[in-house]
């Protein structure tokens, strides 16, 4: 069959402009019928940080504000000198997601992705963990229908973001069912010279040098032996009061960071809490979108094998 009807049911080759146009609109009616979820940007004024806090929401195709379930709601965060709407732009996540809830592989979901100036910590330059969990998560939970409890809450995040997210789920396991860190700059014991975080004002001190102390304050291992004792089970208790955060990590094995290495490491110090809770894959390429958007499906799916387990909108 011939691509257009043309007398001699042959291949045409006299009309190239209609054969260009009818591919293009074929390719603009994919890309619309694949496009199913909302994308909107926002801010609203946070009091930590005394400023607007801007985000971009995802929302599913079909979002119901009135919806008798909440839907569950995934954090993702941006990386180094990022922004609110890299995962958008650059991470293909509302074509990821929409494409991952028409298969079923995740339940209809709203994913907030939020801007910051800092490396998602309380720095030098801004309280971004603190505006996050004490003005981010409320004004979120109060404007749209998302759960506010563990089991319908995630974070993940990206290199800076994937450090942050890390850290969210450690420092308050009780709030987070699942976490994914792709690339993270959790880097041990300190970040290797060519990272940003040695220029990123977060973690630079008044004279401008990068301040070794509260990288140490605030990496990972500083987390952990509190971690360990909130989701281990007492000698007197088949389970603990707090499950462990199921964890999936990613990285490029030709990082410039050398973030397989410290993906390895990660890996290593969390099974040793949580043996059956970590799942770490490892991508051709360096530390770069195309990694990222190759992982996000695999993190999207394990994120959700944990999060919700009630149907929406019944």
């Amino acid at each position: 069959m011939s691509l257009l009807p043309f007398p001699g049911n042959r291949r045409c080759t006299r009309y190239p402009f209609l054969i260009k146009l009818a591919a293009l609109l074929g390719l603009w009616s994919l890309f619309n019928t694949a496009i199913a979820g909302e994308v909107q940007h926002h801010t609203f004024d946070s009091p930590t940080l005394g400023h607007p806090y801007p985000y971009t929401v995802y929302l599913p195709d079909g979002y119901d504000a009135q919806a008798s379930t909440p839907y569950p709601v995934v954090y993702m965060l941006h990386g180094s000198f990022g922004n609110e709407r890299d995962w958008v732009a650059k991470g293909n996540l509302a074509q990821t997601a929409d494409r991952l809830i028409r298969a079923g592989h995740i339940p209809p979901a709203v994913f907030i992705m939020p801007g910051s100036r800092s490396w998602w910590i309380d720095g030098h330059n801004e309280a971004a963990r603190s505006a996050f969990f004490n003005d981010l998560l409320p004004h979120v939970e109060s404007t749209y229908r998302v759960g506010d409890t563990r089991a319908l809450r995630g974070v993940g995040g990206l290199s800076a973001g994937g450090f942050g997210a890390l850290n969210f789920a450690l420092e308050k396991p009780e709030m987070f069912a699942a976490v994914a860190a792709l690339s993270p700059a959790s880097y041990v014991p300190y970040p290797p010279p060519n990272s940003s975080a040695h220029r990123h004002p977060a973690l630079l001190d008044e004279q401008g040098n990068f301040d070794t102390a509260l990288w140490e304050q605030r990496n990972y291992p500083a987390y952990l032996e509190a971690y360990r004792i909130k989701v281990t089970p007492r000698p007197s208790a088949e389970e603990s009061d707090v499950p462990p955060v199921p964890l999936y990590i990613s990285a490029g094995r030709s990082d410039v960071y050398d973030a397989e290495f410290h993906a390895r490491q990660l890996r290593q110090a969390m099974e040793r809490i949580q043996p059956n809770s970590v799942r770490l894959d490892l991508y051709p390429g360096g530390h770069t979108w195309r990694v990222w958007r190759a992982s996000l499906p695999a993190a999207l799916t394990f994120m959700f094998q944990h999060i919700g387990d009630t149907p929406i909108g019944q």
